[in-house]
C-alpha cells in the first residue's frame, strides 16, 4: 500500500508538472500574440493624418514613438523657436492619439508661423478628437481661407458639421464648396463626395 501510495505521489507530481508547463507556455504564447496586435495598431497610424473621419484607436506608444518624442521635446526645449521641431512633435501626439498634446505642439507651431494650412487642418481634427468640435471647425476655416483650395479642410469641416454638431445643411454647403474645387473629390470609404451630398438631399 505504501509503495502505491508513493507511486501514486508520483503521478499527481509529475501531472502537476505537465500542468505547470503548459500553463507556462500558454500564458508565454498569449503574451507574445497581445504583444504582436498591440504593438500593430500603435505603430500603423492612419493613411492620411488629416483625415477627419478615421477611427480613434487605443494603445500605448510604440519604442519608436516614445523615442521620437523624447528626441523632440529635447529639440523644442533646446530651441523654442524651431516651428518644424514642433510641427513634427505634434504630428508624433497625433499619431500616438496624445491629442492635448498635439494641439498644444500645432498651437506653438502655429504661433511661429502662422500660414500653416495643414497644420491647421491636422490641429482641427486633434481638436474635433478631444471633443471640441467648435474649435475644430474655426481650424478649418483658417485653413480654407489661408488656401482656398485646400479639400481635406472643407471635407473635414463637413464631416465636423454633420456628425459632431448635427447641422446636416451646412455640411452638405461645405462638401459642396469642395466640389467646386474638385466635382471628382472622393470620400475615405471610395464614395465620391457627389454621390455622398446627392444621398442627403
Amino acid at each position: 500500500m505504501a509503495a502505491k501510495s508513493a507511486a501514486d505521489g508520483m503521478v499527481k507530481k509529475e501531472f502537476m508538472l505537465v500542468v505547470a508547463l503548459i500553463t507556462f507556455v500558454a500564458g508565454f504564447l498569449v503574451g507574445v500574440v497581445f504583444s504582436s496586435m498591440q504593438s500593430t495598431q500603435v505603430q500603423a497610424p492612419g493613411q492620411n493624418r488629416q483625415q477627419a473621419s478615421g477611427p480613434v484607436q487605443g494603445g500605448g506608444l510604440a519604442p519608436d514613438q516614445a523615442s521620437r518624442i523624447l528626441t523632440l521635446e529635447g529639440q523644442v526645449a533646446a530651441n523654442p523657436q524651431d516651428v518644424q521641431a514642433w510641427t513634427s512633435l505634434g504630428h508624433v501626439y497625433f499619431d500616438s492619439n496624445m491629442y492635448q498634446k498635439a494641439i498644444n505642439s500645432y498651437l506653438r507651431s502655429l504661433e511661429l508661423n502662422p500660414s500653416q494650412a495643414d497644420v491647421l487642418v491636422d490641429l482641427g481634427v486633434m481638436y474635433r478628437r478631444n471633443k471640441q468640435p467648435d474649435l475644430a471647425i474655426q481650424s478649418f476655416d483658417k485653413a480654407a481661407n489661408l488656401n482656398p483650395t485646400h479639400e481635406q479642410a472643407r471635407f473635414n469641416k463637413g464631416i465636423v458639421l454633420m456628425y459632431d454638431l448635427n447641422q446636416k445643411d451646412a455640411a452638405i454647403k461645405s462638401w459642396e464648396e469642395l466640389l467646386t474645387i474638385n466635382p471628382n473629390a472622393m470620400a475615405p470609404n471610395g464614395q465620391t463626395v457627389k454621390d455622398l451630398v446627392a444621398s442627403l438631399k
